[in-house]
Order: C-alpha cells, then structure tokens, then sequence
C-alpha cells in the first residue's frame, strides 16, 4: 500500500513537472515565419522585413532592426505590431543596396517573457 502511494506521488509529481515545463515553453514568443527568409537573396526592391510569432507580442517592446553590413540602420519608421494580429512584427525598409544585412529582433510576449535572435539575407 505505502509503495502504492509513493508510486502514485511519483507519477503526479512527474505530471506537474511536465505541466509546468510546458506552459513555461509557451510563455516565450518564437519566429514562425520571417519575410525575407534567412539567408534568402531578394532583390532590392524589398520594402520591409516580417516576422510572425507563435505568441502575442507587447508592442511597446518587441523590436526589429535592420543594418547593412558596416552596421549601419536601414529602417524607415517604427517597428510595429500588427493591431489585428497580434503575432505579426514588421518594419519597413530604406531602398536597399547589393549586400548582406542583418535582422535582429526582439520580441517580447503578451506575459511579459524576452525572446531575442538574429538572421542575415542578401540583396542581389
């Protein structure tokens, strides 16, 4: 009976754990699509960079920045959360010149949780 129990605990606890662990994976938002794609070749005419998340991001501090290959922004205006999407994060671009750039972005979820990262693509 004592085993019983202790087995029983066991297997709650265990449950809890996995509970816990998987609500804290959601708690964060991840890229689930990026436009223009890393390491993609776009030409220059691409007129702004878009990410979609797995959550809902807080406005007032996710961000996407955008810098050529001497460190230099090539943003025109505020990163901005979609209104009616929630998990959509775009900023538009300056024209654009053959190179490399580098996305970096913030992204900060509805609950308060940080998430960061950075990808390249190339202008032809």
């Amino acid at each position: 009976m004592k085993t019983a129990l202790i087995s029983l605990s066991m297997r709650g606890g265990a449950a809890a754990l996995a509970l816990t662990l998987a609500q804290l994976a959601h708690a964060h938002a991840y890229p689930t699509h990026q436009a223009p794609a890393a390491g993609s070749a776009v030409p220059a005419s691409q007129k702004d960079v878009a990410i979609d998340f797995d959550d809902s991001l807080e406005p007032a501090f996710s961000s996407i920045t955008v810098t050529d290959a001497h460190g230099g922004a090539v943003t025109s205006g505020k990163t901005v959360v979609d209104p009616s999407n929630s998990k959509h994060m775009s900023v538009s671009l300056n024209p654009l010149t053959p190179g490399v750039y580098t996305v970096s972005w913030v992204a900060v979820a509805a609950d308060g949780h940080r998430t960061q990262g950075h990808y390249t693509f190339t202008v032809k």
